[in-house]
């Protein structure tokens, strides 16, 4: 086993220890002083982040868009490490309590998941979320990000770590792997005796690798295979207005639109019309065969269309014969990540809130939304697809587990 990964572990360990008896207001503190660190720090990111972006200077441009820092996403990554600080402490929380018919008092109360790790690509956003959340609720955090965004992660983890150290705080509750070989990967996907849980986020190819590979417990987040259903009862407007949000806003992140299904209804009507505002923005249309006879300068959808993550302007379009058609294609091809139906007819988007099988589902809203800062949560681990323990954005609750505390006065199990 790797002898640095080892350290890094049981020093992580040891941080762990010493965040579970801080308090609340010690973590607030801590956090306001680490955004304060990244703004007074900008200069130094933002000269780490141009070494990986000329570095990157051949990768597609979705690669390169979740790469690139700016004044402005420093000031997002301050702003939720801020929002982090404000809201409620999981670990200040009891759930429940009760007393059993042998006067035991029982308490069901939030604790650290632990020791965290995370393995993540070009997002060095990751870097500054996972340590406020993971601090905030008490855990412990060793981070893993690509090798193209390695000089950013450096430089935002010597920050917040040092911001820590200012403040005589465990600075290794953040540690960053700088080594990004596949080999350490391996190593870390394996490092049962120091980490509580493992945390992928990326493609689909890095996200099975971990599920497949990993010894240690994941929490699998998901690819986003996310589609957009136009109902017959849908205002034209607003779909128009949904699905080039959905699609075009961020095409190179999960949460964005992949797929557009319309009902044979309305199709011939709105279909010109939504594929005339999605090219206008740059959207190539692959449709299926009675999409391409409406619009003609769609290319055919392949097989393999249906089951693919763009993360680019493109988008697949298939005209269905009913509701029923829609939700059955949603739920054979979707990756369970965001999926919205825009109609005026409740009854039918209450159906879709039903029997769509996936981790955030809308009516009358862009899929755009499914982000922990969207939800209120500061920022996010990531969005998890997977059904045990968490579910769709996962923030400072998802980090956390349970303990029973029992208290008696000298009771015996008869």
């Amino acid at each position: 086993m790797n002898a640095t990964l080892i350290k890094m572990g049981q020093r992580a360990q040891a941080a762990e220890q010493k965040l579970m008896l801080l308090d609340t207001a010690t973590k607030n503190q801590a956090l306001l002083q680490m955004a304060q660190a990244l703004l007074n720090n900008k200069d130094k990111i933002i000269a780490a982040n141009r070494i990986d972006m000329e570095n990157a200077v051949a990768m597609p441009k979705k690669f390169t868009d979740r790469l690139l820092i700016n004044e402005s996403r420093i000031d997002d990554m301050a702003n939720g490490l801020k929002t982090v600080a404000q809201l409620p402490d999981p670990i200040a929380r009891i759930d429940k309590g009760w007393y059993t018919a042998d006067g035991l008092q029982i308490l069901q109360k939030r604790v650290p998941l632990g020791v965290i790790g995370i393995i993540f690509e070009a997002r060095p956003n990751v870097t500054v979320d996972a340590s406020a959340l993971t601090f905030k609720s008490g855990n412990a955090v060793i981070l893993r990000g690509g090798k193209e965004a390695l000089h950013t992660n450096a430089a935002l983890a010597n920050i917040l770590r040092q911001s820590l150290e200012d403040q005589d705080l465990p600075k290794d509750s953040v540690q960053l792997i700088t080594d990004t070989s596949h080999e350490t990967a391996g190593e870390l996907m394996h490092l049962n005796d120091y980490l509580d849980v493992l945390i992928p986020r990326g493609g689909r190819g890095l996200i099975q690798r971990v599920v497949k590979t990993a010894t240690v417990p994941v929490i699998e987040t998901g690819a986003g295979n996310c589609h957009i259903y136009v109902d017959k009862d849908a205002r034209l407007e607003m779909a128009q207005a949904i699905v080039v949000n959905a699609k075009v806003q961020r095409p190179s992140v999960c949460n964005a639109a992949e797929k557009l299904l319309i009902h044979q209804d309305v199709a011939d009507a709105y279909l010109p019309v939504l594929a005339k505002s999605l090219q206008a923005h740059g959207v190539q249309l692959r449709g299926d065969e009675r999409a391409c006879a409406i619009v003609s300068d769609m290319q055919p959808a392949t097989k393999e269309d249906w089951d693919t993550e763009y993360n680019d302007l493109i988008m697949a379009v298939k005209v269905v014969d009913s509701f029923d058609d829609a939700v059955k294609h949603i739920n054979a091809h979707s990756t369970h990540h965001s999926e919205a139906i825009i109609t005026d007819d409740l009854e039918r988007g209450q159906a879709f809130l039903n029997q769509i099988n996936s981790a955030c589902v809308y009516v009358n809203a862009s899929t755009r939304f499914t982000d922990g800062g969207q939800f209120g949560f500061g920022a996010e681990i990531g969005i998890s697809t997977q059904k045990l323990h968490a579910r769709g954005p996962m923030g400072l609750d998802q980090l956390t587990t349970i303990k029973y505390q029992i208290i008696g006065n000298g009771q015996i199990r008869h």
